[in-house]
């Protein structure tokens, strides 16, 4: 429902990385587009665009594990392909994959009020985080039977327990379904 809304969005594709990928605000605001790579399927997260108090800084990932390698959808690459197509005919000195309407860097605040609570709005949703979408991400993920492991890589959780610890609401539910599979194996 989220992404159907956003269909046609100046930031469609920066959407569409948030439900796909699991990266936090940060670090998809601090994306540049030599941390791209289409052909071969994969983004590199370097850095984050933090905003304490209004301030934007670029700093390291949270965690140790934060700066990481992620392999892209096949959707992540259509939505990232036609985004830098709009983009071409404003180029931006920095080379931001996602910027404000000017080109710079996006602001958490101006963010929020222009962009996301207007998504919302159009989608018929309320009370959703941005955040919610990195939840999302690793829920579709974990239901999907990926292995925890590779979940937590892909979100730059420092450790499995955190992944564990925060989606084990997930793995339960995986529990009726490993029971099944002992049903099948046995037979």
């Amino acid at each position: 429902m989220l992404l159907r809304a956003a269909a046609e969005d100046r930031l469609e594709a920066l959407y569409v990385v948030a439900v796909t990928t699991g990266l936090r605000q940060g670090e998809i605001f601090a994306l540049k587009w030599r941390d791209v790579d289409l052909r071969h399927r994969t983004l590199s997260v370097r850095r984050a665009l933090l905003d304490p108090g209004g301030h934007r800084e670029i700093a390291d990932p949270k965690t140790v594990k934060g700066k990481r390698r992620v392999e892209l959808p096949d959707l992540t690459v259509k939505a990232l392909k036609a985004h830098r197509r709009r983009l071409q005919a404003t180029p931006h000195p920095e080379s931001w994959v996602f910027t404000d309407s000017r080109g710079g860097t996006l602001r958490r605040s101006n963010f929020i009020r222009r962009n996301w609570a207007p998504l919302l709005a159009r989608a018929g949703l309320k009370g959703v985080r941005f955040h919610d979408l990195r939840h999302t991400c690793a829920s579709l993920l974990l239901a999907a039977g990926v292995h925890p492991k590779v979940v937590q890589e892909r979100l730059g959780h420092a450790t499995i327990a955190i992944t564990l610890d925060t989606y084990s609401h997930v793995v339960e539910g995986l529990g009726r379904d490993a029971a099944d599979r002992i049903d099948e194996i046995l037979k």
